[in-house]
């Protein structure tokens, strides 16, 4: 890593460690959930089913990620990531003994999702407070790079990964490659990661902790409103990873495989993106940057999915609206550390998990129900009209192309009415 120095890589060593084997075992666990979003997309054919295997992740996150930010805050962090991370890893066991057994059915697999979600619930916001505990704060915007360029890396290698694994040795060799990832982070946590103690963790009942986060945010309008604006996009993009699968899998020119390809296009972009901020100057105003760059995201992709025709096409539009997420969620990141208190950061963080990504199930929910339900039915009663046809093509997909129209409106709709209100909030870093 060309710009970390070496007097960094020292004070940053339990990070470093952290982040990478933690960026193993999340891309062992997105290559499974991308093929099993293919073994579905296989059986049912059906957008609203597969988008139904995220929403039972996520539903945990609605319910339970207040209560799992107070649990954070009162017990240890290393501990709460393993044991959380082991209940994970054992329902993924559960998933490759039923499919090697010929038992595994689409109930299992949104009940195991549920599962991992909950667990996922808890160790997010465990996970949050020991990269703050373990990284020095100078290095929050570079770490934050570091971080979304792991996520690219993951966004480009999974479906890639996944998809030819999937192909050759089925989904067999995806969990086994899962199940290995998750030693590696698993070891490495327990072995060679410190993680201080937070001597200001609280004790409290778990619905008073649960109270101090929401207060927090009460008492803090930007933060509240930074996160509501994120949970609008979150709504629009859900809905557009909801939709792509029944965008491209039946379209004559795509198919697994360019689906792979095209997933893979917005982990290219987020790469360069993650480099960029990870060398940018501090930006003048954060609030700002975070604002512009999801209008130009979804102001740009969904329209140019929605009239194209061709995968390369697609790829353009993938890396064209993914490039500039890095430098997004860097600097809200570091509005985040900033100005929450570390002895609050669990709390608060599982509040915004709620608020900021209730609208993730939902939108994908609306995405798989507007394409099975109304868009596709739409399309083959009205597809042969010119204009529809011209717009949309035709045949399966086409209800999808026209969702993604839906979606571009949409989003920057939300970008620009719920982004002149971030105008009216001050944020000073220190």
């Amino acid at each position: 890593m060309k710009f970390i120095k070496k007097k960094e890589l020292y004070e940053l060593k339990d990070f470093l460690i952290l982040w990478s084997t933690q960026s193993i075992s999340q891309l062992g666990s997105s290559m499974t959930g991308f093929a099993l979003t293919l073994w579905l997309y296989e059986k049912t054919g059906s957008s609203l089913s597969t988008a139904a295997l995220t929403i039972c992740s996520y539903a945990p996150y609605v319910l339970m990620s207040i209560f799992a930010g107070a649990l954070t805050d009162r017990f240890d962090k290393k501990r709460t990531m393993l044991g959380c991370d082991t209940f994970a890893a054992i329902c993924t066991i559960i998933v490759f003994i039923l499919f090697r057994t010929n038992s595994l059915m689409v109930w299992h697999l949104y009940a195991l999702n549920a599962i991992s979600g909950l667990m996922n619930t808890v160790q997010q916001p465990a996970s949050e407070v020991a990269m703050t505990l373990i990284m020095p704060e100078k290095y929050y915007q570079k770490t934050s790079g570091l971080r979304s360029l792991s996520r690219s890396l993951i966004s480009i290698l999974n479906p890639l990964i996944a998809t030819a694994l999937y192909s050759f040795i089925g989904l067999n060799g995806v969990i086994a490659v899962d199940i290995s990832s998750f030693l590696v982070a698993f070891t490495a946590l327990l072995f060679f990661v410190k993680i201080p103690e937070n001597k200001n963790d609280k004790k409290e009942s778990v619905l008073v902790l649960a109270k101090e986060g929401l207060m927090f945010l009460r008492e803090n309008p930007l933060i509240m409103a930074l996160i509501l604006f994120m949970s609008g996009v979150n709504l629009v993009a859900s809905a557009f990873d909801a939709v792509l699968p029944g965008y491209v899998l039946p379209n004559p020119k795509g198919g697994s495989s360019v689906l792979g390809i095209v997933t893979s296009c917005s982990g290219i972009a987020m790469i360069v993106g993650s480099l960029a901020v990870s060398v940018l100057p501090k930006p003048k105003n954060r609030v700002k940057i975070i604002y512009l760059t999801m209008l130009f995201s979804l102001g740009t992709e969904n329209f140019l999915l929605a009239f194209s025709r061709e995968p390369l096409l697609w790829c353009i539009g993938q890396m064209i609206g993914w490039i500039l997420v890095p430098i997004m969620s860097a600097n809200l990141d570091v509005v985040l550390r900033t100005t929450i208190p570390v002895e609050l950061q669990g709390r608060v963080y599982a509040c915004r998990n709620t608020l900021q990504f209730f609208t993730i199930p939902i939108g994908l929910f609306i995405g798989g129900f507007m394409v099975d339900i109304v868009c596709e039915p739409f399309m083959r009663v009205y597809g042969n009209l010119p204009v529809l046809k011209t717009l949309f093509g035709s045949g399966k997909g086409s209800g999808a192309a026209l969702m993604m129209l839906i979606l571009g409106v949409s989003g920057s709709l939300i970008c620009l009415i719920t982004g002149k209100k971030l105008k009216k909030y001050q944020y000073n870093e220190e």
